[in-house]
């Protein structure tokens, strides 16, 4: 009987500390949701702000843009994304968006965010600001992770307001609507990811996008990541160090938030696929190829291991 009674406080003690942790967790974070009405190029739009309790003021928001058609609201749970939120003073937000009935619906109306969706976004954006108190969140800068159709968004939304973005992931996605960028959105830090076994048009596509741009100086670079299809597969862990390296570049210390720095190709390192070697862009001889251009040597290494080593081995 003693024992079955210790047994029993046991689990009451351990199921008192799971109750606590939990409370714990949920009072470090606020979380506010918004939904903007049917626009001319979407038909849902809502948003998930996530934010660390300790959040003085926002340096940047990293917003989560999910596949086609996708509910990426709960993407602001993931440890990752909070944890280089806590460590560089972000505020996460979650989009789920989808596109209003149409005969193609593997094209999605909503990645062409200057018909409409990129505005939901701003206005979005705007209206959590005022919720959570942080009206910084509706000009402060933004970082774009996608997958799939989300990394569409992400580089049309790159191109169209370029001078709000510090950086953006496009993720093995297919449909693109633009295709040379203009030279303010060729400034602005790009990371192109494909897979070895995704569909060859998916990848043509993404190669021409990133060749065409990374040509006429895109501060852009491109991982072909080897046994992978379509799927995330750690592109996302790659995106962390990518994303904490431009902000150390362009926004410096993340105690002193200050507006976007512009970069330019001296200021980061030249990657070349086909030797698999980095080396420092300033002093360097001009690449006649494309090869990618990665903003540090810690994302410069993550990109040789990326391109070399399938996820898992």
């Amino acid at each position: 009987m003693l024992t079955n009674t210790k047994a029993i406080l046991i689990s009451l003690i351990h199921t008192l500390i799971i109750i606590i942790s939990l409370s714990a967790q949920a009072a470090q974070a606020q979380i506010y949701d918004v939904r903007i009405p049917p626009g001319s190029n979407y038909n849902e739009a809502s948003f998930r702000l996530w934010l660390p309790d300790s959040s003085e003021s926002i340096r940047a928001v990293l917003v989560l843009v999910p596949g086609s058609n996708g509910d990426g609201r709960d993407q602001v749970a993931t440890q990752l994304w909070q944890r280089l939120a806590k460590d560089q003073g972000l505020a996460l937000v979650g989009l789920y968006m989808t596109d209003k009935a149409h005969a193609d619906m593997f094209i999605e109306h909503y990645v062409d965010v200057a018909g409409g969706s990129g505005d939901a976004l701003l206005q979005a954006l705007a209206e959590l600001g005022s919720l959570s108190g942080h009206p910084e969140i509706d000009t402060a800068p933004l970082l774009l992770w996608g997958m799939s159709a989300g990394g569409e968004f992400n580089y049309e939304f790159a191109l169209w307001k370029p001078e709000r973005v510090a950086a953006f992931v496009v993720n093995k996605g297919g449909i693109y609507y633009s295709a040379l960028a203009a030279k303010t959105a060729r400034s602005v830090p790009g990371l192109f990811f494909i897979g070895s076994e995704d569909m060859a048009f998916r990848n043509d596509i993404i190669r021409g996008v990133f060749s065409i741009n990374r040509r006429a100086g895109a501060l852009w670079a491109l991982v072909e990541q080897p046994g992978v299809a379509h799927a995330v597969a750690g592109s996302d862990q790659i995106a962390a160090q990518y994303f904490k390296d431009v902000l150390d570049l362009r926004m410096g210390d993340p105690r002193d938030p200050a507006e976007l720095h512009e970069l330019a190709l001296p200021d980061g390192w030249y990657c070349d696929p086909t030797p698999m070697t980095c080396e420092e862009a300033a002093g360097a001889t001009p690449p006649k190829t494309p090869v990618s251009w990665l903003p540090s040597e810690s994302s410069a290494a993550a990109w040789r291991q990326a391109n070399s080593v399938a996820p898992g081995n």
